[in-house]
């Protein structure tokens, strides 16, 4: 039994290899799709952006309480600010976008593209002589390598000035000083490999969300099953490529450790 499963999974996970590299190999072949791109690209992000923005003003509010309570004790409420900027843009604004990104756009690209399955749309496309993968899969997955970092950027903007909220509520701190401070311990070198990592997690949301819609099954009951299914399997994937991408950026950039 356990040997069947162990099978099952390796099988599984073979399946998820081809269908990425497919999905990479197809990026950099022509003819390009760009104005799907654009329009799935602002699609996504857009619709994403309110959620995006209020849970990042939330987590730097909630953030903001925690890292004061904890400093209190030290005499040490000076490093509030530097405290939820270096928390947020180096590790819980990324983890945290690409966590809600899994439920919101994995379950979007994979009820969307199970439902044209069902209802044989898919083959539509084939029969006019238009290649679904390309049209369907690599457009999405481009799509969300670029709006995931967009999104996380977002988000630690939000966060950030849901800190810089609830320590004008505190201690009244002006938003310049507040700004300053935040940034004290963070720079370019810390923002790009914690920001870009981030691109992976948008390519694995895509090609999770793809994978289940064009390989639904069971008619319409199928769709649901299809959306559920891409948001834990994503967000089980993206959580162990999180693991993977901190240490490859510590081991790359030791100087962030």
């Amino acid at each position: 039994m356990a040997w069947h499963s162990l099978r099952l999974a390796l099988v599984a996970a073979g399946d998820y290899a081809v269908f990425a590299g497919r999905a990479v190999l197809e990026a950099f072949r022509p003819p390009w799709e760009l104005r799907e791109i654009l329009r799935q690209t602002l699609e996504l992000g857009a619709r994403s952006t309110p959620l995006v923005a209020a849970s990042g003003f939330a987590i730097g509010v909630v953030l903001s309480l925690h890292t004061r309570a904890s400093l209190e004790r030290f005499g040490a409420e000076a490093l509030v600010p530097a405290g939820i900027g270096l928390a947020l843009i180096r590790e819980t604004g990324p983890l945290t976008a690409g966590l809600l990104l899994a439920g919101r756009l994995g379950a979007g690209i994979g009820a969307e593209l199970a439902a044209m399955k069902v209802t044989e749309q898919v083959d539509a496309l084939e029969a006019t002589a238009v290649d679904p993968f390309k049209f369907l899969v690599v457009t999405r997955v481009v799509a969300c390598v670029v709006a995931v970092p967009i999104l996380t950027t977002i988000l630690n903007f939000f966060g950030i000035l849901g800190g810089w909220t609830a320590e004008r509520a505190v201690t009244g701190m002006p938003l310049g000083l507040y700004v300053e401070r935040a940034f004290s311990l963070v720079d370019f070198g810390l923002y790009i490999p914690s920001t870009l990592k981030t691109a992976v997690f948008g390519f694995i949301i895509a090609i999770v969300g793809a994978h289940q819609g064009l390989h639904v099954t069971g008619g319409t009951e199928g769709v649901g099953r299809a959306a559920t299914r891409s948001v834990v399997l994503a967000s089980v994937a993206l959580i162990a490529a999180n693991v993977v991408l901190v240490r490859l950026i510590v081991f790359l950039f030791p100087e962030l450790a």
